[in-house]
Order: C-alpha cells, then structure tokens, then sequence
C-alpha cells in the first residue's frame, strides 16, 4: 500500500468507516492515543499518519516528510515513534469496532468459524534464532470475514478455545487443536466443532474406556472407505469425552501422494515409518460433536474441506496487505504496526470480490454451503 492510496477519496470512506471524525477523536482520547492537540491536530490526521507508515513501504523519515508536503502535520520522526507506540490500545479498539460491526447475526443457519494461527517474525538478537509474533484468527462464513484476532508472543500456543465460542457456531480446525479438554469448553459454551486428527494425536477409548485400535478399524474398512462410529477421547483430569468419528479413504492418487510424503518426513527426521503412518496415510480422520441425523458423513466431510478458506484469507493479509515483520522488536511498536495491518484488511473485505486472485464458487457449487445458508 502507497501514502498516495491514503490521500484520495476513499479516505473519506475509511473516516466514515470507522464512526467519523467525533468517534475516532474520542477513541483516540479514550485510549490516550492523543491526549492534546499538537503538531498534531485531529485524531484523524494522526490515524492517516500511522496507516501511512505501517502500510507503506517508507521509513519513519520519509512518512514525516511526506505529512509535511501535503499540510498533514510537521513533526519528527522520533514523535512519531512516540505517537506510534501509543497507539496500540486505540488501534485495537478500531479493530474491535469493525469486527463487531461484522459480526453474523443468528438468523438463518449456523456460523461456521475456521480457527488457525499464523506467524509474523520479528528481529531476534544478533546470531540467535528468529523470534516470532503469533496471530490467532477466526474466519467466519458464510460472511468470508475475519470475526476475530488475538495476538501473542510466539509462547502462546494454538488453543481451540483461545478465541471464544459464539453459541450454535461450527468451529472448524486442523490437528494441532485435538484438545479434549479444550474441545469440552467449546461444547460447554453452545458451540460444536470438526477437527482433523491424526492417528496418534489423542487417546482413543471405546464407550467402556478400553483403548480403541484405531489403525484396525481403518484397515477393517478398506473395501467400503467409510467409518462413522461413536468415540471417546481420554481426558487428563475428566471423564472421556464422547463424540463421533468419521473418516474417509483418498482416492488412490492422494494415498499415494500421502504415504510419500510420510516416507520424507521419516527420512528427515531420522526414524522408522511405521506400518500404522503407511495406514492411517490413506484417510482423512474427522473427530466432531455434530449428531449424525443433522449431519451426515457427507455433510462433515463438506464442513471440513471448507478449512482452506483461512488460509487464503492469510495469504491475502500478508500479500494484498502487505503484512511482515514489523521494524524493531519492542513490543510497543510491533503491535500497533500489526493492528494498523488488521484494521486496513479488515476494511478491504467488503471489497475483496472486485480483485479476487481465487474467485468464490456459486452458492450452488459450494461444498457445504447449505449448512451455513
């Protein structure tokens, strides 16, 4: 994004966007962004800096040389720093605005959420490893908005209950969020979900809480390449939770595909591929809490393919936005430089069918859509 972009009409929409110049003012102040005018004088002029510099591809110099050719502000870098690192709160509260201002209303069906994570690097000491920001994310349809974002250091794990449940939601999540006793809260809250699993990611009971083979009921139906039964997940300090297993057999060019690259991974890691990986390669292994009448096998499957939505919707954040590694690793300008890229993309949703890479599927096409219709 170019300080030019931030000079035109759509200027004047971003403002009206974000409740006008009276509501950004009073945020600003709410948040002790700006406390008084200065060089400074409205709210609004300080929002355009700030954008103008996360956004754009110029340093702090150069932004304030450019604020200072159009009549903006004329300030130092080193004020805009400090203006920058106390902005955080009110740039999260912008955030937090337009998120609700897209929040799905329960009307029709059921909001279908997508949880994932990724990571934004930032600078690490001199010869150590690099350091990492972690953004949590939900991304909500059939509105195809981002609902949510929680950002952490990179010691903040993925959790399924990290960003709350809304009542009647499907969650839907890869493997790294088989958490039983994660899963329960989100039951606990109204919601359900469909997590991927692995065939070692979690301890497999049957109603009696004996441990169930899971690789010999996957073998057992190789034939028919179906498997929908009822399964229990063993709990640290709880009962075993009941839910539902369902599982599909790949075609034969994905199995193939799989048990190869199964075969590098063991190779890179330096271990023995198990009879058990070779097996488990060839499914797609389901755990949810949806009842099978509502839901069919069919219908989960269609939930679950579904997922990759998150992940366009990331590569639009990092590439239409521009969303990197912020400059510097203090935390009081990494996370409004973060924010400053939440909030632009959030605002550009609306319009992201005008310059889609990957063009939506009609409603009548797409899998699953019924569900969320």
């Amino acid at each position: 994004m170019r300080h030019e972009s931030l000079l035109n009409r759509d200027w004047t929409g971003i403002v009206a966007r974000l409740g006008g110049a009276d509501a950004l003012e009073a945020g600003a102040r709410q948040t002790r962004a700006m406390v008084r005018a200065r060089s400074i004088k409205s709210a609004v002029d300080l929002l355009r800096m700030l954008l103008a510099y996360c956004l754009g591809d110029r340093g702090l110099r150069s932004t304030t040389a450019w604020a200072a050719s159009v009549g903006l502000a004329d300030i130092s870098n080193v004020s805009l720093l400090h203006r920058l690192r106390h902005s955080g709160d009110w740039l999260a509260l912008l955030v937090g605005q337009v998120l609700a201002e897209a929040a799905p209303v329960g009307a029709g069906g059921r909001l279908i959420r997508i949880i994932d994570g990724t990571t934004v690097p930032k600078p690490g000491p001199a010869g150590g490893r690099n350091q990492l920001w972690r953004l949590h994310a939900a991304f909500d349809l059939p509105t195809e908005r981002f609902g949510a974002f929680v950002l952490t250091e990179e010691t903040g794990g993925e959790t399924l209950d990290r960003i709350a449940a809304v009542k009647g939601e499907i969650r839907l999540a890869d493997r790294a969020f088989l958490q039983p006793d994660r899963m329960a809260a989100i039951l606990d809250a109204g919601a359900d979900f469909v997590i991927r699993a692995g065939w070692k990611g979690a301890g497999w009971l049957t109603e009696d809480g004996k441990p169930f083979d899971l690789i010999a009921a996957l073998d057992g139906k190789n034939e028919r390449g179906l498997m929908d039964c009822p399964i229990w997940l063993k709990r640290k300090s709880a009962p075993a939770l009941g839910l539902r297993l369902v599982a599909v057999k790949k075609p034969p060019e994905a199995c193939a595909t799989a048990r190869h690259k199964a075969a590098r991974e063991s190779q890179r890691g330096g271990h023995r591929l198990s009879p058990e990986t070779l097996v488990a390669a060839d499914w797609v292994i389901l755990v949810t809490s949806l009842a099978p009448v509502e839901f069919p096998a069919a219908d989960v499957l269609a939930l679950y393919r579904l997922r990759w939505r998150i992940e366009l919707a990331f590569k639009r954040l990092k590439s239409l936005i521009g969303l990197k590694g912020p400059p510097g690793a203090d935390p009081r300008t990494a996370r409004p430089y973060i924010l400053a890229h939440l909030l632009m993309i959030l605002l550009l949703e609306p319009l992201i069918d005008e310059f889609e890479v990957s063009p939506r599927l009609p409603p009548s096409q797409e899998p699953g859509q019924k569900l969320a219709a």
